[in-house]
């Protein structure tokens, strides 16, 4: 059961900044029971310590937000590329809640207007550094967790990150798995994989994917999922460890890979 500490949130927020609160709520695409939980998750520390009468600052519920978030794309992760190795996991994982991922979504979501700041920390652009807006989303994400419980944030945090829980590639540090076979089969096969659906089943909305993942005449690996990039990514990690043995020795045969005769790609 998620504790309800509202009761330390006793300032009065006015107008202005319930306007704001609000359309920053809007723009999360989710609506807070206590609004008074988001006005804490934009308190930075400098303006806690020169107004105490604003309550806490929102550092605690950065320690929080930390968590539910690395929980939360863990679990999104895991659902959506169910053949991932749990190496490339962490590692995209990493790569999506660093510090210049969350303040590139802080500023699309224009946190840093809402952010409430010590004078110091204004005269120094608090409101544009990637460190104080990384952390301020924390928080936020923490708010929602503590307003609406699991589901809501996870709701939230699958939008905000919706466009980057597509299979990152190169620009993200990883190379997806077909790639990555590819450029094997090239360099020690001269050959390029070909990838062929074997089956799909379920309904429109909730279809099951198999494909096969073929060499030349010669069938490598077979990999499923909810799409059909997914399955041949599976397929294509699948091959990728056959074809490789153990580390240190040279590629595994795979028998008779000459070009089918239909294989001109």
């Amino acid at each position: 059961m998620i504790p309800d500490n509202s009761a330390n949130l006793d300032h009065e927020l006015t107008t202005e900044r319930r306007r704001a609160l609000v359309n920053l709520s809007k723009r999360l695409n989710y609506r807070f029971r206590k609004l008074r939980w988001l006005d804490q998750a934009l308190i930075h520390s400098s303006y806690a310590y020169e107004f105490p009468e604003s309550g806490i600052s929102n550092e605690r519920l950065e320690f929080l937000g930390d968590a539910v978030l690395a929980l939360v794309i863990s679990d999104l992760l895991m659902e959506q590329f169910t053949q991932a190795s749990e190496g490339d996991l962490s590692r995209w994982r990493a790569y999506l809640v660093n510090a210049k991922q969350l303040a590139a979504l802080a500023q699309k979501l224009e946190l840093g207007s809402c952010l409430l700041l010590g004078r110091g920390e204004e005269q120094q652009a608090g409101r544009k550094k990637p460190s104080v807006l990384a952390n301020a989303l924390e928080a936020v994400l923490a708010a929602i967790y503590l307003d609406g419980g699991l589901e809501a944030v996870r709701q939230v945090i699958a939008d905000l990150f919706a466009d980057r829980l597509v299979w990152p590639g190169k620009q993200a540090g990883l190379q997806d798995f077909k790639t990555r076979l590819q450029e094997y089969t090239q360099k020690y096969f001269k050959l390029v994989p070909r990838y062929e659906v074997i089956s799909e089943v379920g309904p429109a909305h909730a279809k099951n994917f198999e494909v096969e993942v073929r060499l030349g005449s010669r069938a490598l690996a077979r990999g499923r999922g909810k799409t059909k990039k997914q399955a041949a990514q599976g397929a294509a990690q699948l091959a990728l460890k056959t074809l490789r043995g153990s580390p240190g020795e040279s590629p595994a045969s795979v028998g008779d890979c000459r070009p089918a005769r239909d294989d001109k790609r």
